[in-house]
């Protein structure tokens, strides 16, 4: 008579775990080298799929907290900076950069309160707990990185339909430069963090900084230009940053859509697979589900074993499973093994 299924629940949040084990993580995919990577990581950077420094919920969501709160004090400080330069050179132009400046860096606050809910325990009505807030956020992100590179394009097209002299090409280039320096610091320690939590919308934000240090850049080459007497410099520069911000736009939308849409690395599923195979009395993998809230990735396996498996034994099973599967994946949250008889799966 076949016995019912037995359910292990295994949630991160509720329990610590001690791996030591002493095995390499791998990513599901390869990293090339050359030219070619370091472009394509510069202008297309990915939320790994595999969180291999940190395996606890918390240290996570405190990570990503003080990696925004950073970040903030980094742009508070560039703001600042360039705020001088605007006083001393009495520009608009670069007031107005600043400003935009500022109310960029203010992105960050979305994502940084949903790092906080993402702490929240699962509810009646959130069963699942709050991850997807940052997720929700990363398209928010997303959206303004869309804003930024339609204002670099039209603020472009029109200074090449109507060029305008630039003055203070001294203070311009000055501004630019910190501009370039703060944003890209900011990137740099976004895109870090955010890899190594597992943050997708961690990372889309700081795609969103590297994009404002491109137009900061910009300003430093378009002013080089038009110094060297070449007035157009200053738009053509501008159109071509924005080509940049929209390849930056593109590869961020695919993986925070990716997210929202439950999709995975196929490399993690054949990691939790090849996990089992090796846990004793598992006789085949029947179903494999995985999917990201936030940072965490939840994961649902149903495991067949022998018809004649006891209830309590099944139970066993179950549980050898889940260890099985968070040793491969230390930066799984909830773990739910479902045993069935391999006669009725």
């Amino acid at each position: 008579m076949p016995r019912p299924h037995v359910e292990r629940d295994v949630d991160a949040t509720r329990h610590a775990h001690s791996h030591g084990h002493g095995h390499a993580h791998s990513h599901g995919h390869s990293h090339a080298h050359g030219v070619r990577a370091w472009l394509k990581g510069v202008f297309v950077p990915h939320s790994h799929d595999v969180s291999d420094s940190i395996d606890d919920a918390l240290q996570a969501s405190r990570a990503g907290i003080r990696a925004v709160k950073v970040s903030l004090v980094l742009l508070g400080l560039t703001a600042a900076a360039q705020l001088v330069i605007v006083v001393v050179s009495g520009s608009v132009a670069l007031l107005a950069d600043t400003i935009h400046n500022v109310s960029d860096a203010l992105t960050a606050i979305p994502l940084w309160i949903a790092f906080v809910l993402a702490r929240r325990p699962a509810s009646p009505r959130y069963p699942y707990g709050f991850g997807r807030a940052e997720d929700l956020a990363g398209l928010f992100v997303v959206a303004m990185i869309a804003l930024s590179a339609l204002v670099a394009g039209v603020e472009s097209v029109r200074r090449l339909a109507d060029p305008q002299p630039l003055e203070h090409l001294g203070w311009v280039a000055a501004a630019g430069v910190v501009g370039f320096a703060g944003n890209e610091a900011v990137a740099v320690l976004r895109i870090r963090v955010g890899r190594r939590i597992g943050s997708a919308a961690l990372v889309a934000d700081g795609v969103h900084a590297r994009a404002d240090g491109f137009t900061s850049l910009a300003v430093v080459i378009g002013a080089g230009g038009v110094w060297a007497g070449f007035p157009l410099a200053d738009p053509i520069v501008g159109l071509v940053i924005t080509a940049a911000i929209v390849v930056l736009l593109a590869g961020t939308a695919r993986d925070v859509g990716r997210r929202l849409l439950d999709g995975v690395d196929p490399g993690l599923v054949a990691q939790v697979e090849q996990a089992l195979v090796e846990v004793p009395d598992v006789e085949r993998t029947t179903d494999v589900r995985l999917r990201w809230s936030g940072h965490r990735l939840l994961v649902q396996v149903s495991v067949a074993v022998s018809p004649g498996t006891s209830v309590a034994a099944a139970d066993a099973i179950a549980g050898r499973a889940a260890a099985a599967v968070r040793r491969a994946l230390p930066s799984a949250g909830r773990v739910d093994i479902t045993t069935t008889p391999s006669a009725a799966a």
